[in-house]
């Protein structure tokens, strides 16, 4: 995905493809190279793809929350010129797609949910490691995927570096504790666009209970499950993750 990035006006993100855009929202642990799969596939299968770089640490402080970064996508979507786009966000992605969507509804096609939070306090309160031994921190990234080998060396020294930093902590709290305010349970009934939520039957940072409950708050969503997958259902499971959001946007003429 390297390849594809690029940096202009104060953004960094990857952009491939044409047709329909969708973008992509990483979550609060996450990095570009979650989706990569993803990414390839329908860049080249008829969409324009683009992985904006959240700024999770980089924002003042007191700007370090879910409305500031639900700002960001509305200024990254100024800048590439779009009036609207399909979002697909993971975890805190998924939670800033659907802020975003609440304050600007006309300019979302279509929302995609895996393992977002939004509902559930546990996903954003518990969900990334707090400093310790790098054993400890390796075990909570693991725990992240049905399948531990997911979660890779690399992987871990990244969140390793990430909460042995005191600013990036300060920050990730910041946005942990701000995700818990901002619960869209009132908020799902009104949001008439059209929502595939994909979700790991064996996440254990948001629940397979979760998943049903977007899906019974929100009035136009279809609910899809993939069995031997966490959290992370685009990185674990991306074959399957692919044909199910392919189907849906194909079956919705998006």
């Amino acid at each position: 995905m390297i390849d594809y990035l690029k940096k202009d006006e104060g953004f960094t993100y990857a952009e491939a493809g044409k047709g329909p855009t969708i973008i992509v929202l990483h979550g609060l642990m996450g990095a570009l190279s979650n989706f990569e799969e993803t990414f390839n596939h329908f860049s080249q299968n008829g969409y324009t793809v683009l992985i904006p770089e959240l700024p999770l640490y980089t924002l003042p402080l007191l700007k370090t929350n879910v409305k500031n970064l639900a700002e960001f996508l509305k200024e990254f979507m100024e800048f590439k010129k779009l009036d609207s786009a399909i979002l697909l966000g993971n975890s805190l992605g998924g939670h800033i797609s659907l802020y975003f969507t609440k304050h600007y509804q006309e300019k979302v096609k279509a929302l995609v949910l895996t393992g977002s939070s939004g509902l559930y306090e546990k996903a954003m309160g518990d969900s990334f490691p707090k400093r310790g031994s790098y054993e400890y921190i390796e075990e909570k990234t693991k725990a992240v995927f049905y399948d531990p080998e997911i979660g890779t060396k690399e992987m871990v020294d990244d969140i390793f570096r990430i909460v042995n930093d005191r600013s990036s902590v300060i920050r990730t709290l910041k946005i942990a504790k701000s995700a818990i305010r901002h619960n869209m349970s009132d908020d799902l009934p009104k949001m008439k666009i059209p929502t595939c939520i994909i979700w790991g039957k064996q996440d254990a940072v948001t629940p397979p209970e979760v998943g049903h409950d977007f899906h019974k708050l929100m009035p136009n969503s279809n609910l899809f499950w993939i069995d031997k997958c966490g959290h992370a259902a685009m990185m674990e499971r991306p074959k399957e993750f692919n044909t199910i959001l392919d189907n849906w946007l194909k079956d919705r003429n998006l």
